[in-house]
């Protein structure tokens, strides 16, 4: 069953990494070009000749980002497939549909919106080239901790679950899981590098087209993969 599970969640990590390239590529594709042009209109007038293109802009927004979002879409999807294969059978008496929505559900809260709460996705010309290690690293670290404050919620709520019951044991797990992620945002260093005169509107509207990106993955592999794993489960 690991095995399906896991070749099921690339498959549909596949297609949920298709129809998130559509979108992608409607909404956030023009506002990179229109960052591109940004940055070398600062370099044109700092006197700076534009570097190498290595490969063509053509290139990275279609072959470039597909390819990208296909292999990121079927890695995340037999992760997903793996986990679903952890959670099934260790959480009662919850139909697959449910456990598959639950599951992607809080990937989408622990692997992108709360690292995505602290630091927000950019688009080119916004960073600093020699910051770019620092901020991978804290970014990485953010995913890391988000996931682990998740699972400790998930822990703390089967841990008193039959002491408060199961509205209340949800309550407690999910405020605690809020406290300690609002500190962590909190504690962490910001990192805000978006240069003088860049658009704001620019801005919001790259990370409206991200944030849409994932929600479009994360809701295909939670609905496909709960749908088509409940429908062979009736078959055995």
């Amino acid at each position: 069953m690991v095995t399906i599970f896991l070749v099921r969640g690339m498959l549909i990590g596949v297609f949920a990494g298709l129809l998130s390239f559509g979108f992608a590529k409607v909404f956030a594709e023009p506002q990179i070009d229109r960052a591109i042009a940004f940055e070398e209109q600062i370099d044109k007038a700092k006197g700076e000749d534009p570097g190498p293109e290595l490969v063509s802009r053509r290139m990275q927004s279609t072959f470039g980002l597909l390819t990208a979002v296909l292999v990121y879409g079927m890695a995340l999807g037999g992760l997903f497939g793996l986990a679903f294969a952890v959670a099934y059978g260790r959480t009662g008496s919850l139909s697959p549909r449910l456990i598959s929505l639950l599951l992607a559900g809080g990937g989408f809260l622990a692997i992108y919106l709360i690292p995505a709460l602290k630091y927000p996705p950019n688009p080119p010309s916004v960073g600093q080239p020699e910051t770019i290690v620092f901020r991978t690293q804290t970014y990485f670290l953010m995913i890391l901790i988000s996931l682990g404050i998740l699972a400790s919620a998930v822990y703390l709520r089967q841990g008193i679950l039959s002491r408060f019951g199961n509205w209340n044991a949800t309550l407690i797990a999910g405020a605690s899981f809020i406290a300690v992620a609002t500190a962590i945002i909190l504690i962490l260093p910001d990192i805000n590098e978006v240069p003088d005169g860049f658009s704001a509107v620019l801005l919001w509207r790259f990370r409206l087209a991200s944030i849409g990106t994932q929600i479009i993955l994360w809701t295909t592999l939670g609905l496909c993969f709960g749908a088509l794993t409940e429908r062979s489960l009736k078959r055995l």
